[in-house]
């Protein structure tokens, strides 16, 4: 099944110019027409409080500040304009801390740099053909964190509308 991107409206937020023009030209090339991008978080917010967008592209370090920042904003603040958007974020640092601090942040998808347009397609395709369904907790809000049933688990289940039978 071909996918036609065309309709889908993105943005890229990243303190980096280049970074940003790297991913719209990626998207580009994708046939993607529409992509807004922002610089800090407040710009961002301040743009898609304006304008929301299909799928967002973030940044991990936006200067001094951290773009699980605004994930954690998007996911939990009751102002959000959209809490159920898929977020990919990129970072050029993969260490486990930053890969959980931005699962548990309520990010779809994760890829490090250096981008490659394969990298970055295959995120984008997962957020559309294989969304995760969104878990409401007293501690998180965004897509289940499972990305796959355990065979060999054994425990209680988690989730109450999946109690075994």
């Amino acid at each position: 099944m071909s996918i036609s991107l065309a309709r889908i409206k993105f943005m890229v937020v990243d303190d980096n110019l280049h970074a940003i023009d790297l991913v719209k030209t990626m998207l580009r090339g994708f046939g993607v027409d529409q992509v807004a991008e922002a610089q800090t978080i407040a710009q961002a917010k301040a743009a898609l409080k304006a304008a929301p967008v299909d799928i967002l592209i973030l940044d991990y370090m936006l200067g001094d500040e951290e773009g699980v920042t605004l994930a954690r904003h998007l996911r939990r603040d009751p102002a959000s304009p959209s809490p159920f958007m898929p977020i990919i974020m990129l970072t050029g640092h993969a260490d486990r801390t930053r890969v959980m601090a931005a699962r548990d942040a309520g990010v779809n998808e994760f890829c490090v740099k250096p981008l490659t347009p394969s990298d970055l397609m295959k995120r984008i395709m997962a957020v559309i053909e294989h969304p995760r369904p969104f878990i409401r907790s007293d501690t998180y809000f965004g897509p289940d964190r499972r990305r796959h049933d355990d065979p060999k688990y054994t425990g209680p289940e988690r989730r109450r509308d999946r109690k075994k039978r």
